[in-house]
């Protein structure tokens, strides 16, 4: 059994993220300036599984990654005390050396791991994996950049 360090209420108040987009349900290990482990139950109810595909559930990659941006974005905010109320997003700036070694299915316990690799001013790399049962899932490089959101111009702003 995995301690909990952060339920999904410290994990709500730490990403902007929300049903059924949310794909991280707990924290269960933290080294500071360092790295990260998460878990992902994945369950038959999830959305994405009516239709990938419907005979044979499987869990899409790319919710995989964005499951492991989670986790970093996770990182990234106990490392700079930053939160979603502060206005600022870390956004994706790039995913390199991405790899899917086994099928994501429900039942599985996806465990995320994020560990930071390098900071250059905003930009920060990470080296992830997801296991199940320690068996390899995914693993990547993934960047992430602070932003502050850019005001959305109205047509009247862009023709003047």
């Amino acid at each position: 059994m995995n301690k909990t360090i952060f339920d999904i209420r410290d994990i709500m108040g730490m990403l902007a993220h929300r049903s059924p987009f949310l794909l991280v349900d707990k924290v269960i290990a933290y080294d500071k300036g360092r790295a990260l482990t998460a878990i992902k139950n994945i369950t038959y109810n999830e959305p994405f599984f009516t239709g990938h595909f419907p005979q044979v559930p499987t869990m899409p990659g790319v919710l995989i990654l964005e499951a492991l941006a989670q986790t970093c974005g996770l990182l990234t905010a106990q490392e700079t005390g930053i939160r979603p109320e502060s206005g600022v997003i870390f956004y994706f700036a790039g995913i390199d050396h991405a790899r899917f070694k086994r099928v994501v299915v429900p039942g599985d316990q996806l465990v995320l791991h994020a560990e930071i690799d390098k900071i250059k001013r905003n930009l920060w790399r990470f080296q992830v994996r997801a296991t199940v049962d320690d068996e390899l899932a995914c693993e990547a490089e993934l960047m992430c950049v602070f932003k502050h959101p850019a005001k959305a111009e109205t047509p009247a702003e862009s023709a003047a």
